[in-house]
């Protein structure tokens, strides 16, 4: 290789980088600015004496602590959430969103402007199991002001007067409201959230809480007795679980009949266990009335779907949970008949009995009646919320 080739070899890196830097200087100077980003200003950290504080720059702190697919379910938790004693004060909010099946409801808890404590406390909530999980968000004042006028929106729908009876609703979107309200009981009562065994293993499934509101319409229009009250009834006794209750309770009596358990015997007479049974918590004796109230019954029993109809043979160690149903609807028909169609005596007599009706307790259940009649009353009016169609589906801690 000459000497001059040698020369103009050596000299090409140093053309490359100068074209390099000559192209790259021509599109820094002639190129378009990058876009501008807008970055969320950070948390701000403040102190005071030992306590540290995170607050949100705009003011505000909401923690988002439940998503559910119906609207019946996402209103009934809400106005849950808004009876606990550690939420009082705080504002609770239900929002609508548009998914990619339907709308999703959201609820949301306005929180003072203090991350780390108002994490704490969600936190609590959680181990708590009055809600299953939480996300914090600083969302700007305008998204709070739709939040609320959204919230007001379903307050005034559920808050409404109430026109029909339930029996008057269509049968498809009655049953389907009133599964969600079982189902939302089931799940909020203490014994669930505290997992207390056998209570936390006895919530029904989505299907069985359809089978069983669809069971409670057919008795209360075979036996003529108003479905809010049965409503009532079954919510104040056992929240709809299927557990024994008062296990310690015994009666005494004069001889022991077929099935029963004895605990003692004197002078003639014996002490029987009469523990409550289902989810109507009727006691054992109780049960035996109820039997032969059915034996002798002249009502035609064929019209009840077969699953509902009671054996002619008390087996009171394997009675049906659809049978207790029936057994329910027919001694309230029996108290009704006795007090002359007064509901508050024959709810009081459910649990008081006959001669001593129980006015506290039929007060809670009238409470509870009424509750039920119109959130499922307004669920049903509300087209396009609930219907027929819609499955069964509902998101709980």
């Amino acid at each position: 290789m000459s000497r001059k080739s040698s020369l103009l070899y050596a000299g090409m890196p140093i053309l490359c980088l100068t074209a390099v830097s000559a192209g790259w200087f021509l599109w820094y100077t002639h190129a378009p600015p990058p876009p501008f980003v807008q970055h969320a200003p950070l948390p701000q950290i403040e102190t005071t004496g030992a306590r540290i504080c995170v607050r949100m720059p705009n003011g505000n702190l909401a923690a988002m602590v439940g998503s559910y697919s119906d609207e019946l379910t996402a209103y009934l938790r809400l106005q849950y959430l808004r009876g606990l004693n550690t939420l009082v004060g705080s504002m609770i909010l239900l929002t609508t969103i548009e998914g990619p099946d339907g709308p999703v409801y959201e609820i949301h808890i306005l929180l003072e402007n203090d991350l780390i404590s108002q994490t704490d406390r969600m936190a609590q909530l959680q181990c708590e199991r009055y809600i299953k999980s939480f996300e914090m968000d600083s969302p700007p004042t305008s998204q709070i002001a739709l939040w609320k006028k959204q919230t007001h929106l379903f307050d005034a729908a559920y808050q409404g007067p109430v026109q029909e009876r339930l029996m008057q609703l269509p049968r498809a979107a009655l049953t389907s409201a009133v599964a969600k309200f079982i189902l939302f009981k089931t799940r909020t009562d203490r014994r669930v959230r505290e997992r207390i065994e056998p209570a936390a293993g006895k919530v029904p499934s989505p299907e069985d809480a359809h089978d069983f509101a669809a069971d409670m319409i057919e008795v209360a229009g075979f036996y003529d007795i108003p479905l809010d009250m049965l409503l009532g009834i079954g919510a104040m006794e056992n929240n709809y679980l299927d557990v024994r209750g008062d296990l310690r309770h015994a009666v005494w009596k004069p001889r022991a009949s077929r099935g029963d358990i004895v605990l003692k015997r004197r002078k003639g007479r014996v002490l029987v266990s009469n523990y409550s049974l289902g989810p109507w918590q009727i006691t054992r004796e109780t049960l035996r009335y109820v039997h032969a109230l059915y034996l002798s019954d002249k009502r035609d029993y064929s019209i009840l779907p077969e699953r509902l109809r009671p054996p002619r043979t008390l087996e009171l160690d394997h009675v049906d949970a659809h049978v207790l149903t029936t057994y329910a609807g027919l001694l309230l028909r029996r108290l009704l008949d006795s007090f002359d169609g007064d509901v508050v005596k024959a709810q009081g007599a459910y649990n008081g009995g006959l001669g001593r009706p129980n006015l506290r307790y039929s007060e809670g259940v009238s409470m509870v009646s009424k509750y039920a009649r119109r959130v499922v009353s307004m669920a049903v009016a509300r087209k396009g919320i609930l219907v027929a169609e819609t499955p069964l589906t509902v998101t709980t801690p």
